[in-house]
């Protein structure tokens, strides 16, 4: 990376009743004031035309499950986890294609760690849990949902984020069978699509249980609203009690993203291809060759490049953005106070999944999306990225076979066969050591005790979530640190009100139809209670809602809101 300023960064900013919907808060002309009953024809057929529309997608879902036990202190803690990561296939209904089998095949190259944790994938859902029922949840009903199965009872009407909705409750009619949505919906008031939903699905046997859930939908360029979000939780969380015994209490998210994949972008981008003339160029101060350097170099770049194209297009990796930007700003930092001038130039990547790891690829340093989400400050954050830039300092490469493009030709059900940057223990040990070393001449260096209650907390944690800790591609992010300041006490840190590590989703929003990734700005969240602060913890999701129409992605702070029924203009008004 090129030599400039040390420069700041933004992780911190890190029935029958007739109801009145005029003319303009429905969008177009209407004549005469619209009942409940028309109203929800409007809602079950946009409905219905929203699942035929989902079924040419096959966005990548990941669910992540925790199991909670009680806290003296805390109400309730994690106690073990779950974690899937998929291929949903809508046009097959609610099919799920895994992308790491448990099959222990002999086409890893990644090493025992990683052959451990692929097997481990192999019955992370077996018995208790079921992918396919998380997915269902981003359908209310896929069998008929109108109004000879379900009551509609019109309840309110709510802003989320910038989105007006009606609201209703809607409850099965007797006799209409078994797996039917109870709940309430929320409608957003211009084409009546379902925006959220949540509630439960009835009906659960003796062997088995529906869970309670709440669903989001976000909205594309398109104007179609793609399910994003589910939280679900079941059992009384907060104090680690079930109410049933064939399974401990618990909360999940499940999130879905990938449904472009660049497919729109790269058919527009073929289409307006314009054939140039010939461009005469000045050869002079370029000289008239490489030398055999250069041409390593440029092999190694190629290798990272083909390998982050491969994994963008299935949507593991996110575009360059923001986010990217925010990484590069630190790394830029560390090297500028180490003096350090290195070439080829050091990238980061942000991987799209929960699961915390980092690594590297040749100079590319990668930082999944989860671990980006948990870490509480920046200097938590500088002493990841000083543990990677180590390894890049030690010449800790990639296999550059990847610069060869048909190895980057394989199945996406192969990907983790074929992909692993996982270092040995003594490139591990060194790279430890050499970021802290970074790290004791940094703008960081007065803060670290920061990022040693992060690193301490997680060591804590590591029994109760070994599959948020265990890696996909790299390696588990360091537990036992001691950096800058000599010592790994998490006692260093005694600032009032001290956030150790951050719960999931903390940092980041992800745009579902692109992957573009949004840095979230904190909102003042007054005095936080010890049992608020949730490290490495499933939290419910509010997401503040758009119409991808040109309005700005988030407020002005970038948090997630609602507006309540004090807003103007409403959408239905009682008589």
């Amino acid at each position: 990376m090129s030599m400039h300023k040390i420069l700041p960064t933004m992780i911190l900013a890190f029935a029958a009743m007739p109801l009145a919907i005029t003319a303009q808060e429905q969008g177009a002309a209407t004549p005469e004031p619209a009942t409940v009953a028309q109203v929800v024809d409007k809602i079950v057929a946009q409905e219905h035309a929203e699942m035929n529309a989902l079924r040419k997608y096959s966005p990548l879902v990941e669910t992540y499950i925790q199991t909670v036990r009680p806290d003296k202190e805390l109400g309730a803690v994690p106690n073990g986890d779950r974690y899937f990561l998929g291929r949903a296939e809508l046009d097959k209904g609610v099919q799920l294609e895994p992308l790491v089998k448990g099959d222990g095949g002999n086409g890893s190259s990644a090493g025992a760690v990683k052959q451990k944790f692929l097997a481990s994938l192999g019955n992370m859902f077996s018995g208790e849990f079921l992918p396919r029922g998380f997915l269902q949840m981003i359908y209310l009903d896929e069998q008929g949902f109108d109004q000879q199965h379900y009551k509609f009872s019109y309840a309110g009407r709510e802003f989320l984020g910038d989105v007006r909705c009606l609201i209703f409750d809607v409850d099965p009619l007797a006799n209409t069978g078994k797996g039917r949505f109870s709940g309430r919906i929320w409608v957003e008031d211009q084409d009546f699509h379902i925006v959220r939903f949540n509630g439960s699905y009835g009906g659960s046997s003796r062997g088995s249980f529906y869970f309670n859930f709440d669903s989001w939908r976000e909205n594309s360029g398109k104007n179609e609203w793609l399910p994003a979000y589910i939280y679900s939780e079941q059992g009384n969380v907060e104090y680690g009690v079930a109410k049933h015994s064939a399974f401990r209490p618990f909360k999940s998210q499940t999130r879905l993203w990938g449904y472009d994949l660049n497919r729109e972008q790269e058919a527009q981008t073929l289409s307006s291809v314009e054939v140039e003339g010939p461009r005469v160029k000045d050869q002079t101060a370029a000289g008239n060759g490489y030398s055999p350097l250069q041409a390593k170099r440029a092999w190694g770049r190629l290798a990272e490049d083909n390998v982050a194209a491969k994994m963008q297009r299935m949507g593991l990796m996110a575009p360059y953005g923001d986010v990217d930007k925010v990484l590069e700003t630190v790394v830029n930092n560390l090297e500028v106070t180490n003096q350090l001038e290195i070439q080829p130039e050091v990238r980061c990547r942000v991987l799209m999944t929960s699961t915390l790891e980092s690594f590297t690829m040749g100079h590319t340093i990668v930082l999944s999306r989860g671990l980006i989400d948990v870490l509480p400050d920046e200097t938590s954050l500088a002493a990841v990225l000083a543990h990677e830039l180590g390894h890049v300092m030690l010449g800790h490469r990639m296999d550059t076979e990847f610069a060869f493009f048909n190895r980057v030709r394989f199945e996406e059900k192969d990907t983790f066969h074929h992909f692993g940057f996982a270092r040995n223990a003594g490139e591990e040990e060194a790279a430890n050591q050499k970021g802290i070393e970074l790290l004791k001449k940094s703008p960081y260096q007065d803060k670290s005790g920061t990022a040693e209650a992060f690193f301490a907390a997680l060591q804590k944690r590591e029994k109760e979530v070994p599959n948020l800790i265990s890696p996909h591609l790299g390696d588990r992010v360091p537990k036992h640190w001691t950096t800058a300041s000599g010592t790994s006490d998490p006692q260093a840190v005694k600032t009032a009100n001290a956030i150790v590590a951050l719960p999931l989703g903390a940092r980041i929003k992800v745009e579902p139809w692109d992957d573009r990734l949004v840095m979230l700005k904190a909102q003042p969240e007054g005095a936080v209670a010890e049992y608020e602060k949730m490290p490495f913890e499933v939290a419910p999701f509010l997401v503040y809602l758009t119409r991808q129409n040109g309005n700005a992605m988030l407020n002005d702070t970038g948090t997630m809101a609602t507006r309540t029924d004090s807003d103007p203009a409403p959408a239905i008004a009682k008589p």
